[in-house]
């Protein structure tokens, strides 16, 4: 991570002559190992022993006592009518897995556990995924995986995370309680955030009062470090929290700050230090990233998320999380993969927009290395992924490049990531590089510009977006359709349909 960190500081020398190039190597070479041994955090021996967690893909829903006729029982009003407003069914993806199967799996587990030496297996069910009829299951006993597997219900069965022999100790953050007197700029009410809006004409949503009131976005990300007393939050609008993580984090808000990075690009509404670009939306602050470790399950624990944010009506997702290699697991995935519907993350997100949500999703910082192309959930159909620029409008190095396996353009858009101006979770204005900074300026516009027109669906949205980019006649593999104008977005959406389909 290190490594990465310095690649992504130092890309715009790459891109400069030989003699800089060398000059930056030579550094790397120099600085890598001191830095890694410097940021190393202390260790502890992961508690409990082996664990393992197994996904179970089940056969059907049957003896389910849920109907589509009767979607209140476990959706909210809210989403009930983001979806009869855009005329979308509840379908059978819908309906919760079967209590039926459920309390199978719980038989099983406990008649294994009699069996064997008492409290010698431990098991949870530790959560499920309606859209797509999985049970999650963590024990100690491989004993009761091949049970479980044996059972009639299931269709298949996974090995998606094997617990690591250590982790990071938890070492608490504090936070500033006011910004550096450097920080404000006097030259625009903007601030530090003035270049990164203005470079896709959000302003000008704003300046119209569309700054994303009525619009509920759900971030998904690792971690949301002092979200809970930087001043700076203090006036978002912050519904709600849930961690999908296993174990829940004993300490939700001293997970990691990525979270908050990301949060503050829209969030926040600090005159002259840093405004968002949805800083009158609402947000639900979702952690589904499991920093100890990066193994398959975590598409699990998105896809949970995911799902938790349609159920509460959310509109927009904002995740710059990204997955192609794992821990315990070499070759997972290759490149072939990214067709929107091989990775369990991929589907889930490719049906987000039949459920009347958009999702922004980051392309994956892989430009630079062996893998190079875009990142699982990136490739997902009927989303927005967005790539990353620097301030001349270039190409980040680091960003992640289509097409997907299927021939689709991708990214789909481009925004200012090389670097863009945040809120780090110890409160201060810092500047970093990364898709997953450029795909949150999208999302709060997006938020803007589907306030000003709450009766176009999700897809009229996406569509919207891509077609008033400053590519999108010549759509390319690096750039997609290119940057977004959101004021010529606001403009043609004001048009009759069949002006824009003209």
């Amino acid at each position: 991570m290190v490594f990465y960190a310095l690649i992504c500081t130092f890309a715009p020398v790459m891109q400069t002559d030989n003699l800089y190039k060398i000059y930056f190597l030579t550094l790397l070479l120099l600085i890598c190992p001191l830095t890694m041994i410097a940021d190393s955090s202390p260790k502890m021996k992961y508690p409990g022993g082996k664990f393992y967690i197994w996904r179970y893909t089940l056969k059907d829903k049957q003896g389910t006592p849920y109907s589509t006729e009767h979607p209140g029982r476990w959706l909210t009003h809210k989403s009930i009518e983001r979806r009869r407003r855009q005329g979308l069914p509840i379908d059978s993806t819908d309906l919760p897995v079967s209590q039926k199967y459920i309390r199978a799996f719980q038989r099983t587990s406990e008649d294994v556990t009699r069996k064997h030496r008492r409290g010698s297996t431990e098991w949870a069910i530790i959560g499920t995924s309606r859209w797509n009829n999985t049970i999650l299951v963590r024990s100690n006993d491989t004993t009761l995986f091949r049970r479980l597997d044996s059972l009639e219900c299931v269709r298949k069965s996974e090995l998606v995370w094997i617990s690591p022999d250590s982790i990071n100790r938890f070492i608490k953050t504090s936070a500033h309680d006011g910004f550096n007197p450097w920080d404000s700029l006097k030259t625009s009410p903007y601030g530090n955030g003035k270049e990164q809006i203005e470079m896709l004409a959000g302003q000008r949503l704003h300046n119209i009062g569309l700054m994303g009131k009525g619009i509920t976005i759900a971030v998904l990300d690792g971690g949301f470090q002092n979200c809970d007393i930087i001043p700076a939050f203090t006036r978002a609008n912050i519904v709600g929290t849930r961690d999908f993580v296993y174990p829940n984090s004993q300490h939700f808000y001293q997970e990691t700050d990525h979270g908050t990075k990301v949060l503050s690009v829209m969030a926040t509404r600090e005159s002259e230090v840093l405004i968002g670009t949805a800083p009158e939306a609402r947000y639900w602050l979702l952690r589904c990233e499991d920093q100890q470790t990066e193994q398959p399950v975590e598409e699990d624990y998105w896809a949970m998320a995911a799902e938790f944010a349609d159920s509460v009506g959310v509109d927009i997702i904002s995740s710059s999380l990204g997955y192609n290699d794992y821990d315990n697991h070499p070759g997972y995935y290759h490149q072939r993969d990214l067709d929107g519907d091989k990775a369990f993350i991929s589907r889930t997100a490719s049906m987000l927009a039949r459920k009347g949500m958009i999702l922004v999703n980051s392309a994956g910082n892989s430009g630079m290395g062996p893998w190079k192309k875009i990142v699982f959930p990136a490739d997902a159909k009927d989303i927005l992924t967005v790539g990353a620029v620097n301030t001349n409008q270039k190409n980040a190095p680091f960003s992640g490049v289509g097409p997907t396996q299927d021939g689709r353009v991708k990214p789909d858009v481009m925004a200012l990531g090389s670097p863009a101006s945040l809120i780090s979770g110890r409160g201060t204005i810092v500047r970093d590089m990364g898709t997953s900074f450029s795909t949150p300026i999208v999302a709060g516009l997006v938020a803007c510009l589907w306030q000003a027109f709450p009766q176009k669906t999700a897809l009229d949205i996406i569509n919207l977006v891509r077609q008033t980019s400053n590519s999108y006649e010549t759509p390319d593999n690096i750039y997609g359709y290119g940057l977004p104008n959101f004021w010529r977005a606001y403009m043609i959406g004001k048009l009759p349909n069949e002006k824009m389909r003209e």
